[in-house]
């Protein structure tokens, strides 16, 4: 098969289009033929050198995909040969195969075609397992949304608003904001321009968000922390703003807030498959009635992965970059 290796870290130009060994499924594995995946910032920090799969993963960048089952490997029950599926992955999906525990696949759900399926295992699982499992949003609660036109944040103001959320985002320009606006956000935040924790504060009469989905990290800590409301709950999946952080343990007392933060990608099989458990109960109802849906920008061939890298580091994609596959001859 072919699939986008590194053979050193770099810029765009690093990912190449090689021809490699397929995949064997392992025992509670499925083969997938890749139909399409998607571009996330953990494949800019692998590309990068930065952020190296979990032991025993595919090499190749690509943490989701969509395509359909060839091959079952010993002990899986429940899919067969020919099954059009989406999957949560650990590495890979920049590949025309992908070996893939039969715990992190997920049927495509109704009234999503097969290429587009591949921009909603990781968002999906992200958004459900950090604002709904660990943060525990609640009805009526206000949760704010920070870079609300990223592929994370366009599903974070649907799945917020399906169970009857009050959402606020930030971005970076008033397009960005008008789309975040279609999607169901109802407090709008120019990052650039206003200040969000005074426009949460205003929003709410003073109270502050209930939860604060955040992929800045460092740069934003203190100001986050100030944005909570009382029992508020800052769930961090992201570190674009860096690492290391001042955290004020008195304002957070004194609020009887809580800070969390996950990654996906390392979490044991067990973890991620409960995850996507979830995920199947919760959201693909919502989708197939049509009251969520993925956004997608574009879509690039997956040969030509370096121009889809280019397209998110840009800043200008709102919604998710999808890598199609070549089709079979």
């Amino acid at each position: 098969m072919y699939a986008i290796t590194i053979p050193d870290p770099g810029g765009p130009e690093a990912l190449v289009w090689a021809e490699v060994p397929d995949p064997v499924p392992g025992e509670g594995e499925v083969l997938v033929d890749v139909v399409a995946s998607a571009v996330n910032r953990a494949d800019l920090l692998q590309r990068q050198g930065f952020y190296d799969p979990p032991p025993g993963s595919s090499p190749y960048p690509g943490l989701e995909c969509s395509g359909r089952i060839s091959a079952l490997g010993p002990g899986v029950s429940g899919w067969a040969v020919g099954d059009e599926v989406c999957a949560l992955l650990a590495g890979g999906g920049y590949a025309e195969k992908v070996a893939v525990p039969a715990g992190q696949l997920l049927p495509v759900p109704t009234g999503v075609d097969l290429a587009t399926a591949a921009a909603l295992p990781e968002v999906t699982a992200t958004v459900w397992s950090n604002i709904f499992m660990i943060a525990h949003l609640r009805p009526g609660e206000t949760l704010l949304v920070h870079g609300g036109a990223s592929g994370i944040g366009t599903m974070a103001i649907q799945l917020a608003k399906a169970v009857g959320a009050r959402v606020a985002v930030t971005a970076g320009s008033p397009e960005k904001l008008a789309r975040c606006a279609e999607l169901g956000a109802d407090i709008l935040i120019d990052y650039r321009e206003q200040d969000f924790v005074g426009e949460i504060r205003t929003a709410t009469d003073g109270a502050g968000a209930d939860v604060i989905l955040d992929i800045v990290g460092a740069k934003y800590l203190d100001r986050n922390v100030r944005a909570l409301a009382v029992n508020g709950r800052l769930a961090v999946i992201g570190l674009q703003g860096g690492t290391k952080g001042e955290l004020n343990l008195g304002v957070l007392l004194a609020k009887r807030a809580a800070v969390t933060a996950t990654s996906l990608r390392g979490r044991p099989l067990g973890e991620k498959a409960a995850i996507v458990a979830a995920v199947a109960e919760h959201v693909w109802p919502l989708i197939a009635a049509g009251r969520v849906r993925p956004v997608v920008d574009r879509h690039v061939p997956l040969p030509d992965a370096a121009e889809a890298h280019r397209a998110l580091e840009s800043g200008e994609h709102v919604g998710k970059v999808l890598l199609i596959a070549p089709e079979k001859s």
